[in-house]
């Protein structure tokens, strides 16, 4: 049987050790624990993240990025993790790739394809499916927009 979040010493807790070390000093395991908040009668929180951790697709990816893809019904298989405690952690995930999204008042400038490679790099590197951009450029070539934009790809295809 596992402790409970109170039964462990202080510097062993994520709140604490967030309080002490900054989120830098956390395992990923720990700031998953922070999203899920509470555990179970059988589990701490930082156990169940421990088991969302391991859903890993065959265990071959070893960092989070894995979590893009897992659904909540996936998440919701694991004892403890109920609708909303999933739903929390993708919008955390969600969050993430948002972050990691260039900050649309730079003024950034495109002088080549690289420079659009560059730009939407991070934000489609690990997307399944195909994702059509528009990129509004003003006289100078500086970036004023970008959006989604959706095409049918079967007629757009057609000759």
């Amino acid at each position: 049987m596992n402790l409970k979040m109170k039964e462990l010493p202080e510097s062993e807790r994520p709140y604490e050790k967030v309080e002490m070390y900054g989120t830098k000093g956390l395992t990923d395991s720990e700031l998953l624990a922070i999203i899920i908040k509470c555990g179970t009668k059988e589990d701490t929180s930082i156990s169940l993240a421990q088991k969302v951790l391991n859903i890993r697709k065959n265990g071959k990816q070893k960092d989070l990025r894995f979590l893009q893809d897992v659904s909540i019904e996936e998440l919701m298989e694991i004892k403890g993790i109920g609708k909303v405690k999933a739903i929390q952690i993708l919008a955390a995930c969600e969050l993430a790739k948002r972050m990691s999204k260039p900050i649309h008042s730079l003024k950034i400038m495109i002088k080549s394809a690289q420079d659009v490679a560059n730009l939407f790099m991070d934000e489609l590197r690990y997307e399944k499916t195909e994702i059509g951009k528009l990129l509004i450029l003003n006289s100078k070539n500086v970036v004023l927009k970008n959006m989604d934009i959706a095409l049918r790809w079967d007629k757009f295809c057609k000759n």
